[in-house]
């Protein structure tokens, strides 16, 4: 008998005992959080300053194309740097414990489209908490997908590989819709006021991307406007098509399980990580690649273990493999070729009734 078996009640021990372990794991790296991680955030923090600088100012002359594809690339890695490794582990709280304001969660406000207030809302507390159970995580699809049996089929999800893949180019403006949880109105569950007060709060943030990528600095280029609006363009994209595949990746494959409602009454802690467990997907990679997907590749250790630093995930990623084999739990891994297209393959699978 495996500890798979918890999530339905059974040999609640196991799962116990699971949790005890993986909380041995989480006291242990609290106490050795120290100047290591804070010399590791504060570097990661420099180089994507770096980077943004040296991509703009290479842009400000890009109508020269080796200056275009230069700064642009330079761009790219520091907007995927500033979502992936910067802004989503920040807003996790991971770096809290140093009191600093430059990498604190309640001061951060990233490069990207949804507000911090809403996308913590949303991330850290719905789905976090009720990871791929269906009708609580509003994550599993992002309300537009079906990713699980367990959802009703309408029509529309014929379409949905097309709309999946069209999502990823604008993927930051897909969230910041999808964090106005819109549909909890007509449901009951959001106020009218506090929707517009959302809808306010996303105007507001979306008009200053704008500005700032799409105005601002093409008009500090000068002669250079448009093959440097053309490369901010580039930039947000390529980091949209990359933030959406890690995630899609982290979540979606098809070896990682849903749940019901019904399986998570009266959960407790141990069963709580077994649910992260099953429900998350690892991608292989050194650490140049780690780090570009904000650890997140490490996404089994990150929804275990999510208010931890991210340059951990690789420390304990063996000992929670470890703890999985011995309680004959499924650890979901492999390359990257091989999670997307597995992905791809559930997309596809659950277009169909």
């Amino acid at each position: 008998m495996t500890a798979a078996t918890v999530l339905t009640g059974e040999h609640v021990d196991l799962s116990d005992d699971l949790g005890r372990e993986l909380d041995l794991i989480r006291s242990e790296i609290i106490a050795a959080r120290g100047t290591t991680d804070a010399h590791y955030i504060h570097t990661v923090l420099a180089a994507q300053r770096a980077l943004e600088t040296s991509g703009r100012l290479a842009l400000a002359v890009s109508i020269l194309p080796p200056a275009w594809l230069a700064g642009t690339a330079m761009l790219t890695t520091a907007k995927v740097l500033e979502n992936m490794e910067l802004g989503h582990n920040i807003l996790h709280g991971q770096w809290d414990w140093m009191g600093d304001p430059a990498v604190h969660s309640t001061t951060w406000e990233w490069d990207f489209a949804t507000p911090a207030d809403a996308w913590k809302r949303t991330h850290n507390h719905l789905h976090h908490t009720y990871t791929n159970v269906v009708g609580r995580d509003r994550d599993l699809g992002y309300t537009i997908l079906r990713m699980s049996p367990e959802q009703p089929w309408h029509p529309v999800y014929l379409l949905q590989p097309l709309y999946a893949a069209l999502l990823a180019p604008v993927f930051e403006w897909g969230i910041a819709l999808y964090d106005l949880e819109a549909e909890a109105v007509p449901a009951g569950r959001k106020s009218v006021r506090a929707f517009l007060g959302d809808l306010t709060g996303l105007a507001r943030k979306a008009v200053a991307q704008f500005a700032k990528d799409y105005v601002l600095f093409p008009l500090l280029a000068g002669p250079s406007a448009v093959p440097c609006l053309l490369g901010n363009l580039t930039a947000n994209a390529l980091r949209n098509v990359w933030a959406h595949t890690v995630i899609f990746c982290g979540h979606f494959p098809g070896d990682v399980r849903t749940f019901t409602e019904d399986q998570i009454e009266g959960e407790t802690r141990g069963q709580w990580y077994l649910r992260q467990i099953q429900g998350s997907a690892n991608i292989d990679g050194g650490f140049l690649f780690h780090v570009l997907t904000g650890n997140l590749s490490h996404q089994i250790e990150h929804h275990v273990f999510p208010d931890l630093p991210s340059n951990r995930y690789a420390e304990v990623a063996p000992r929670v493999r470890e703890i999985c084999a011995r309680y004959g739990l499924p650890y979901v891994t492999g390359p990257l070729r091989r999670q997307y297209a597995s992905m791809w393959g559930r997309v596809l699978r659950h277009a169909l009734p």
